[in-house]
């Protein structure tokens, strides 16, 4: 079941379309800092944009910093949303139940499916970024790289920074997945189970920009997406890093148990 969901996967248009979709603007960014030469003043913008014009192996990190805030979330909502949803919407749920195929082993072929849609995203966008970075904006001495604390990155420390990053980038988007697939065994529509999971974003969003809910901040979901630049700090500013994990872990472990409880419960009619 698994393989069969992961083939579906791949060969749905719509996948790379999506993909095709968010590597655009970032590809987009490249091509306009290579023609002016102008980017954004440090402390402003998408992280690391204001550094790449002098050093184009740091724009994969740019190009993260610029889907992640919501193209990235937005996709990955609709593809978990649509992962029970969309089954039930076509008709095809309950006869994939009369097949000897477990509640739980179909949520979890499908929950494998979307881990895999964000991983495949993440290691493309992470990539096309390095292409068109070297290609566009140069690609200087490794060794005059610098962290944002402004000291000097072996060519080593870069990747191995950059690796954990992406695979922070990654974790957060699980916790985006959890929510849109537990939405999904909510509704029998796949746009509402993306749209529940888009409206606790935005509203997460939104409430870290108001002081009246600086106690909320620590438990919003978005919180800690953009942590990711503390690895590129002298020394590395672990604390929100860890509690990032954390956070999106705790919201991991009760959606996708929620999503379990009902889902092994529901009445199928669809």
């Amino acid at each position: 079941m698994i393989l069969v969901e992961l083939r579906k996967l791949v060969r749905r248009p719509r996948t790379w379309v999506a993909i095709a979709l968010l590597d655009a603007l970032p590809t987009l960014v490249a091509v306009l800092l290579a023609v002016t030469d102008l980017a954004p003043r440090p402390g402003t913008g998408p992280a690391f944009l204001s550094a790449v014009l002098s050093d184009g192996s740091l724009f994969p990190l740019a190009a993260l910093g610029i889907v992640l805030p919501l193209f990235l979330p937005v996709a990955v909502a609709i593809v978990a949303g649509e992962a029970v949803a969309g089954e039930a919407q076509a008709g095809t749920l309950r006869y994939l139940l009369l097949r000897p195929v477990g509640r739980t082993h179909l949520l979890v072929a499908k929950l494998v499916s979307v881990v895999a849609f964000v991983v495949l995203t993440v290691l493309v966008v992470a990539a096309t970024g390095y292409v068109t970075g070297a290609l566009l904006l140069g690609d200087q001495p490794l060794a005059t790289t610098t962290s944002v604390s402004g000291t000097a990155l072996t060519q080593t420390e870069l990747a191995q920074r950059t690796a954990l990053a992406i695979g922070y980038v990654m974790f957060s988007m699980l916790g985006v997945a959890a929510v849109a697939l537990f939405c999904s065994t909510l509704t029998d529509t796949p746009l509402t189970a993306a749209l529940g999971a888009l409206a606790l974003l935005i509203a997460s969003t939104l409430l870290l920009t108001l002081d009246a809910a600086d106690a909320l901040a620590p438990y919003l979901p978005t919180r800690y997406w953009l942590a990711f630049v503390d690895l590129f700090r002298d020394p590395i500013l672990w604390r929100d890093l860890l509690r990032g994990v954390l956070q999106q872990g705790i919201y991991v472990v009760v959606f996708l148990g929620a999503a379990w409880a009902n889902f092994t419960t529901k009445d199928i009619t669809s």
